[in-house]
């Protein structure tokens, strides 16, 4: 791959996704792309590249951008964020709110395990939400993990990675060689279709978001624009949750870091003028 087809695609995956690649992670992109060459046909990438900058093929750049996101996902992956959800987020949304329904988003939800999770979890535990109505809604920019994630089919090897053996025989079905979710939690999570980089407004307002491993891919301004975003579409006294490796410290101030919980944020209130976190005013 050339310099020119490198600036090409690295600047469209920037603008379309926010994924930012450096010249260190060239093979990546060659791996990724030589199975898209195959199937439409041509010897090379660079072929496939040179397609996609002389037609401007809009078919060809999604399926570019949606092999380069990163669909790494498993049940109640990591633990720590669903014992925060259940030991912390859910107990004080109770008791601030009780009754009131309860609406959590999952950013990058790749193939549904991180939604479906949380919808197993409720299920089993009722008491977590006294009674109040919960509504998840998942999303994600790739139609392709989007259309596994509804169908809630998964192989040996997906359910084995996270996912309680109890839960898994009171939650799925086999099929053959496969696992299909039950109907009763897959009605309980609503998939669509959206890119963080767009405006986020018509999934209305959340007391909760997930957006755990999602960050690391972003340059700077675009963790600070898609943090502002998720912040305006959450609820006073609402809570994010991110990865291990991720934080908002020092990037916006629209969250203040549980001290007893890591990972955890709480949506804080700050007055006009006051820097932000962990940088210090002019």
């Amino acid at each position: 791959m050339n310099d020119t087809d490198f600036e090409f695609v690295t600047s469209e995956l920037k603008r379309r996704s926010g994924i930012v690649i450096g010249k260190d992670k060239m093979y990546l992109l060659e791996s990724r792309l030589s199975p898209i060459a195959r199937k439409e046909g041509l010897e090379s990438i660079d072929e496939l590249i040179g397609m996609a900058r002389r037609r401007r093929d809009e078919p060809t750049m999604k399926a570019i951008v949606d092999a380069m996101t990163t669909n790494e996902t498993f049940f109640f992956r990591d633990k720590t964020p669903f014992d925060h959800l259940q030991n912390t987020v859910l107990p004080q949304l109770k008791e601030a709110r009780p009754g009131q329904r309860i609406r959590i988003l999952c950013a990058a939800c790749s193939t549904g395990q991180e939604p479906y999770s949380i919808a197993m979890m409720l299920d089993q535990n009722p008491q977590l939400t006294g009674g109040a109505p919960v509504e998840i809604v998942a999303v994600d920019i790739s139609d392709r993990v989007l259309e596994k994630a509804r169908t809630g089919v998964y192989s040996q090897f997906e359910v084995q990675r996270g996912l309680p053996i109890k839960m898994l025989m009171n939650y799925f079905s086999q099929q053959g060689e496969v696992w299909k979710i039950s109907d009763t939690i897959r009605s309980k999570v609503a998939f669509r279709n959206v890119n963080l980089l767009e405006p986020l407004s018509t999934l209305g307002k959340f007391d909760i978001v997930f957006c755990r491993n999602v960050l690391i891919y972003f340059d700077l301004p675009t963790k600070r624009d898609i943090l502002t975003r998720l912040a305006t579409q959450m609820n006073d006294k609402s809570f994010l949750l991110l990865g291990a490796a991720e934080t908002v410290v020092g990037i916006v101030d629209s969250f203040a870091p549980n001290k007893a919980a890591r990972g955890l944020y709480e949506k804080a209130d700050r007055a006009p003028g006051m820097p932000r976190a962990g940088i210090r005013a002019a």
